[in-house]
Order: C-alpha cells, then structure tokens, then sequence
C-alpha cells in the first residue's frame, strides 16, 4: 500500500510541482485547499504524513489531534517553522521536517526587483502611460552605484544578494550575529553594529531570522536611527517590522519607501484572491495607499527552480523518514 500524504492549503502550482516530482517517489497524494486547522485536522485520518506550508495551523491542538489520526510525520514545505508548536509535536510522537533552502537566488533576485521598482518608481511609469500620461515629474530615482546598503543577516540569500548589490558598485554594510569575516574579505564589505547600519544606509534590507530577539528589530527606535529618505526592503519575515512605525516613518517621510514581500498579519489575506471583498486590515489598508510603498503576496520564493526544489526536499524528507535514514532537515525543539 503507498505511503499516503495529506496536502493542506494547496494551490494549483503545488499539485503540478509535487505531482511531476512524485515520479520519482510513488507517493500516493491527497490534496486539500484548505489551510490545516482544527476544524479540519479531521482530514488526516487515515494518512501516513502531512505536508503544510506557512499559513497552515499546527499548534498544540491540531498536532495532538493529528497524533491521535495516527499521523508520524509533519513534512513543512517550507523554511519557516514558527507556525508549529514544536514541544507539543515532541510530546505526540510527531516529527517535523523542513525545506531550509529553495531558491536563495529567487528571493535575492526578487530583492534587487523591489529596489529598483521603488527607486525608479516603475510600478507608478506604468500605470501614468497606460492611462496615456507620459510625463516624468515624480518619478526622479537616484543612482544605486556609490550608495550604501545596509544587510541585516548575512545566510544564502543575502550572500547572494550581496554579490550582485556590488556589482552595482554599491557600499555594503552588514550585521550579522555570527558574521562570516572570509565572506567579507573576499566580497570587500563591512561587518558593522546596527546602530552604524541603520545612521549610514541609503537603502536596508532584512534578510535574519525571526525570533524573539528580532521581533520588530524595525521599530519606532531604530527608524529614528536612520538616514531622512531610507529605504526599507523585507523578503524576510513580516514580523521583523513594527507595521505601525513603519506608518508613522513613512508619513512623517523619514522612511523614503518601503518595498516589502511579507506582511505581519499576512495569512489572513496572502495567497488568496481577496478583489471581491474590503480589506478590513486598517493597517495594511493603510500601507496599501502609499505611493511609495510595494506590498506583494510573499512571492520572492516563486520561480520555476523553487518550486521544484521545494518538492524534491519535501518528498526526500519523507523517503528519509520512512527509511529510517538520518534526518537533514528535522526540527527539534
């Protein structure tokens, strides 16, 4: 009998990636449109695994329900884990298996695309000539060669995105916990405090991880830190941003323009259609109005070679498992 995986929260996209993967594997497939949630945990009776992906609930009591369906395994088809309650997995007997890495190249390049966008105010070019205007006041950007960017993290994608930030001759400073000083030797960039990244960056761009202590790192302190006019890129974690600082940043034009991918409150409405209906998030209703703002759908991941990649690790996380083989990618507590 095949080894039996139920899908939450799938789109199209998914079933068309893990189906052409599948190939290779014979894994039988159950997919469900659906977010994972107790409401639904009912679902996953009478299957081996479940594959989730950011906006799925696997809190204490999905997980403790899905253990009692006789569930063994949580493969997230994703890098982020923050949306499982990981003691309550130990405690049920449930392992959990990630995707660490997809595309860095996708969100590095997806990066670059959100600055250039802003700073030469594309998105704005494009709706004035379709509408038959053709003229180019507001839309002055400024040269990205000789500007200083300010990383936050310093993992695979912004390692990449470092690379091709100097290939625009920009200045690069970088924070990082545990930074990698021959990385830095051999791109020629700085290892700095952040308080020096945030008073010294024309453009910064969060690419850390979200834990406690990075919770709202962009907050009413540290904006008052930065340069008047700063742009602010995040790719990373919606919560690494205070959204309301941001605002007043943004309204009192110390924050230049804002170009972010992720939201904090973003799995009420990302992924979704949402055109028929008011969007009652004041405040992303409020970002949404700014003309020098870009909010996109947490889509910096979704290129062909990322999607592929993210069912390839997902299902050999779960050959592994059945197998009994060591477990790369397994998050523990």
């Amino acid at each position: 009998m095949a080894y039996t995986i139920a899908f939450f929260g799938t789109k199209p996209y998914d079933e068309a990636s893990f189906n052409d993967k599948n190939k290779e594997f014979g894994f039988e497939f159950r997919y469900y449109k659906g977010h994972l949630n107790k409401n639904n945990v009912l679902l996953t009776q009478g299957v081996d695994a479940v594959c989730i992906f950011v906006n799925d609930t696997a809190d204490a009591e999905v997980i403790n329900a899905m253990a009692a369906n006789g569930v063994k395994l949580l493969a997230l088809r994703c890098a982020g884990f923050n949306n499982v309650d990981l003691n309550a997995a130990a405690n049920a007997g449930i392992t959990v298996v990630r995707v660490p890495a997809y595309s860095p190249y996708a969100v590095a390049e997806y990066t670059v695309a959100l600055m250039l966008s802003l700073n030469r105010k594309i998105p704005r070019a494009s709706w004035r000539t379709k509408d038959g205007n053709f003229s180019l006041h507001g839309l002055m950007g400024f040269d990205m060669h000789g500007k200083t960017v300010g990383i936050i993290g310093t993992g695979k994608i912004a390692k990449i995105l470092i690379h091709i930030l100097k290939g625009f001759g920009m200045n690069v400073l970088a924070y990082d916990l545990y930074p990698d000083y021959n990385f830095a030797r051999e791109e020629q960039i700085v290892y700095t405090s952040l308080d020096e990244l945030y008073h010294s960056s024309d453009i910064i761009s969060l690419h850390c991880p979200l834990t406690e202590a990075t919770k709202y790192l962009i907050n009413d302190y540290s904006i008052s830190k930065m340069k008047d006019g700063v742009m602010i890129i995040n790719t990373g974690r919606g919560q690494l941003i205070h959204t309301n600082a941001l605002i007043e940043g943004l309204k009192n034009k110390k924050i230049g323009s804002a170009g972010l991918d992720v939201y904090e409150e973003e799995s009420e409405y990302f992924y979704e259609d949402q055109s028929d209906r008011i969007i009652d998030d004041d405040v992303l209703a409020r970002l949404l109005s700014f003309n020098n703002v870009i909010v996109t759908s947490h889509q910096a991941f979704f290129t062909r070679e990322a999607m592929g990649n993210i069912a390839v690790t997902t299902l050999q996380n779960i050959k592994d498992f059945i197998n009994h083989k060591p477990l790369l990618n397994e998050v523990k507590r």
